[in-house]
């Protein structure tokens, strides 16, 4: 790593992914961790789904996030920081009717710089088995659907 600031329009490399309709903007990646802005439009989510080798982190810059943390459901607002260890499963929703911006990392980084090139070329309509299969081959591992 090469010591310097990243501005705020700046990202990795000039990387921007697509993930399902969420936007990523990579800010560091070392073997020990990795960050990157993202920004949620209305309605989008990630399902419920475990890092069975990485502790998670979410810092909300803009907007609310709802959450299913190891099953019971909360919130996070402007300031909060999400906490999400290795193992736990968590699901993060944007039900509001604006835009949920945050600052994530993760550690190690493991997996998940490639994973999220692998999912920015699977484009905004992805079929759920081909996101599935391909995050449980980067260390992502989706829980399936509750029960009606």
């Amino acid at each position: 790593m090469t010591a310097g600031i990243t501005r705020s329009e700046e990202s990795l490399e000039g990387i921007e992914w697509n993930i399902l309709g969420q936007l990523y903007v990579p800010k560091h990646l070392t073997e020990s961790s990795m960050s990157w802005h993202a920004t949620f439009p209305v309605g989008t989510f990630v399902p419920p789904h475990i890092h069975p080798t990485q502790d998670e982190f979410l810092y909300i810059l803009e907007g609310r996030f709802d959450f299913v943390l190891n099953g019971t459901e909360d919130h996070a607002e402007p300031g909060d920081l999400v906490r999400l260890p290795m193992g736990q499963p968590h699901g993060i929703f944007n039900k509001t009717d604006a835009a949920v911006k945050c600052l994530f990392w993760v550690s190690p980084a493991r997996r998940l710089f490639d994973l999220f090139w692998a999912l920015h070329n699977l484009g905004p309509t992805a079929n759920p088995a081909d996101v599935v299969a391909v995050s449980a081959k980067h260390e992502v591992d989706f829980l399936p659907p509750e029960e009606a």
